[in-house]
């Protein structure tokens, strides 16, 4: 199928381990999106964010998006992906190179060439360079250099953070979009694109973590002084917390998932000990009644542990004390009420619950964590449109020189 036709349409393509979520938008002139198409179904072909049946999957994929295809009235021919799991991997390095010229003057090319350096660092066959996102600079002794072009100096070094992942799952996912008949203009780490959506420019400046758990894995990403300095994908998320409650309670995981949503509590001292919620058991016994403080006990221990983890990777990447705009927790999970209260007991930073940002249209529809990664997809698609990165990324064919292609442009972008 062809690309879309219309260059102010974008797709986000959220591939989830318990929903697929298509959005269709609009480039606005403000480099929004206005929201015009919505689709959603049931995943079951992927396991915490890895493809395991890719029939089941394509299926999927092309429910949700002929579901927001009919919505919004367009024909969807590319969709901008999302992919994560845990052979998903970031590091931040660096290189360096010498300023050419007999003027020292830094230029495009002094540019290219440290981005080409970066492209020789070692880099496992098996592994496909999702991104290459722009730290800072530093020429000669001065650091902290965003836009060094025009400057003077010896030598120019660029610190980047690379995010790579299993050529082969990657493969997957695009397998899976391209036999539902869709072409893949970009795959993006999920918690990167749903920073797009809930992130303000602000907290990205002043450092801040963002936590999108999603139902088969907790995603992570800080940010600080504007630049990404770590990315983690925990193989942890909501359906643990479904099973625990199932499991607890003897209940039927779908039963389950109805009381997470509807009755259940990330912080059980905000549950009162005498509101009681019915529950149906496990074949054919009879239903009983359970206090709603007890499921808030069941789930809280869960969501705790998510914390650990996450604060965890703050200590390992050395960004714990960095974030001074806090925490903000994202994805389904993020609605179950008394997360704040988990996150300021296990991190004791601030907290707030990230809905998208940047859109009209349909946004009281859209206007929901669990839509962060789509909507953050669209937006990540207009900011390429915009910027002239379009384009597959073949891992089949190397897909390194797209990828090294468009982060000369990248850095412009962030810079």
């Amino acid at each position: 199928m062809a690309k879309n036709e219309n260059e102010k349409i974008v797709v986000g393509l959220d591939i989830g381990t318990t929903k697929i979520c298509c959005v269709i938008g609009e480039v606005n002139d403000s480099g929004g999106i206005n929201l015009i198409g919505i689709g959603n179904s049931i995943s079951r072909g992927l396991k915490k964010g890895i493809v395991v049946n890719i029939e089941s999957t394509v299926g999927a994929i092309k429910k949700a998006v002929e579901e927001a295809s009919r919505m919004a009235g367009v024909e969807v021919g590319s969709v901008y992906a999302g992919i994560v799991g845990n052979h998903v991997k970031g590091i931040n390095t660096e290189a360096v190179v010498a300023i050419a010229g007999k003027n020292k003057e830094v230029t495009n090319a002094d540019v290219e060439r440290v981005i080409e350096a970066v492209k020789t660092q070692s880099v496992p066959p098996e592994r496909e360079v999702i991104h290459i996102i722009p730290q800072e600079f530093i020429l000669d002794d001065q650091d902290e250099i965003r836009a060094p072009i025009g400057m003077y100096g010896q030598r120019l070094r660029a610190k980047v953070h690379v995010v790579t992942a299993s050529v082969a799952r990657t493969l997957d996912i695009v397998r899976s979009i391209e036999k539902a008949g869709y072409f893949v203009e970009d795959i993006v780490l999920q918690p990167y694109a749903s920073s797009e959506a809930v992130l303000t420019f602000d907290e990205k400046e002043l450092g801040v973590c963002l936590v999108d758990i999603g139902g088969g894995t907790t995603d992570i990403i800080v940010f600080i002084d504007g630049g990404v300095r770590h990315t983690a994908v925990v193989a942890v998320g909501g359906i643990q917390v479904t099973n625990d409650i199932a499991i607890g309670l003897r209940a039927p995981i779908e039963t389950a998932e109805d009381i997470k949503k509807n009755y259940g509590s990330a912080f059980a001292g905000s549950v009162s000990e005498v509101e009681e919620v019915r529950v149906k058991l496990i074949g054919d016994r009879p239903e009983r009644v359970v206090p709603k403080r007890i499921i808030a006990e069941i789930i809280q221990p869960r969501m705790e542990e998510i914390f650990e983890i996450v604060n965890q990777e703050l200590k390992m990447s050395g960004n714990d004390g960095k974030i001074a705009s806090g925490v903000v927790v994202t994805g389904g999970a993020a609605l179950i009420p008394g997360i704040e209260e988990v996150v300021e007991k296990v991190l004791k930073v601030p907290v707030r619950v990230g809905y998208p940002q940047g859109i009209s249209g349909l946004v009281e529809t859209a206007n929901s964590p669990m839509y962060a990664t789509a909507v953050g997809l669209a937006l990540y698609g207009a900011k390429a449109k915009a910027s002239g990165k379009i384009g597959v990324r073949d891992p089949r064919h190397g897909g390194l020189e797209n990828i090294f292609s468009k982060v000369k442009k990248w850095f412009g972008e962030f810079f």
